[in-house]
């Protein structure tokens, strides 16, 4: 659980009634989230459910045809992906989509090149080797050649290259040996004391709600439930649903 969490004051991202399509595919049907300063907020939903939607219409990629999306008090519902990258929101996406034939250096490079503050880039990548001491003994090697777990570290390792504000991670966990999940929990967690908000989408509902401060539930587009993340682990629907109790 986070420390610097209080969950008052203004939301640092604020989703209010936004409905987002795939030409003519009802996508998100009028959510309404909030992410304050310092928490991590989980998004729990069933494949399908709209949660990398809505990843996707906070990151600029698939614009909401109604409500509005606010990041530190200003209007980012119709803003370029690029330019939202720069006001501070950077996303591990699913499936890592890392650059292959690259090596882990030039992959993390890769995720400051919006940056113009070329003197401090080598001291966030010293603090990326400091999170994932993994990724400082592959430095050089090829990304495409690494192990899943490895290759999720250097997602987000990328991400946070952009020196991001808030931190959309969409399903970390997806795909790796237990003892890589626990590790990449591990890690979220250090990179929200080190005061970095993060907005998480993530299959394992057990390990996400004992990461997160918050959580939301999503069903076919809709929020059916937010609460707590301690009052959400606890719930008669949560618990059959996804956490696998009967």
């Amino acid at each position: 659980m986070s420390s610097s969490s209080n969950g008052n004051g203004t939301p640092i991202l604020e989703l209010s009634d936004v409905h987002t399509y795939y030409g003519s595919i009802h996508a998100l049907k009028g959510i309404s989230i909030e992410v304050h300063d310092g928490e991590i907020v989980t998004l729990l939903g069933a494949n399908g459910a709209g949660k990398s939607t809505t990843l996707r219409s906070i990151n600029g990629l698939n614009r909401p045809r109604q409500g509005k999306i606010s990041f530190q008090g200003r209007d980012i519902t119709t803003v370029a992906a690029h330019e939202i990258v720069k006001r501070g929101i950077a996303q591990s996406p699913e499936g890592r989509r890392l650059f292959p034939r690259m090596s882990v250096i030039e992959n993390l490079e890769m995720g400051a090149f919006q940056r113009s503050d070329r003197s401090e880039i080598r001291g966030d990548m010293d603090r990326v080797f400091e999170l994932f001491p993994r990724l400082h003994e592959r430095r050089n090697q090829k990304a495409g050649t690494m192990s899943g777990g490895e290759q999720q570290m250097c997602a987000i390792g990328r991400a946070l290259m952009a020196r991001p504000k808030l931190l959309l991670l969409d399903e970390p966990s997806l795909g790796l040996a237990p003892i890589f999940v626990e590790r990449i929990f591990d890690i979220i967690k250090q990179i929200n004391d080190q005061g970095t908000s993060i907005l998480l989408v993530e299959q394992n509902a057990l390990m996400a709600l004992d990461a997160a401060d918050r959580g939301y539930v999503l069903e076919t587009g809709r929020i059916v439930l937010a609460d707590k993340a301690a009052a959400l682990k606890t719930n008669e629907q949560v618990r059959k649903t996804y956490l696998g109790e009967t």
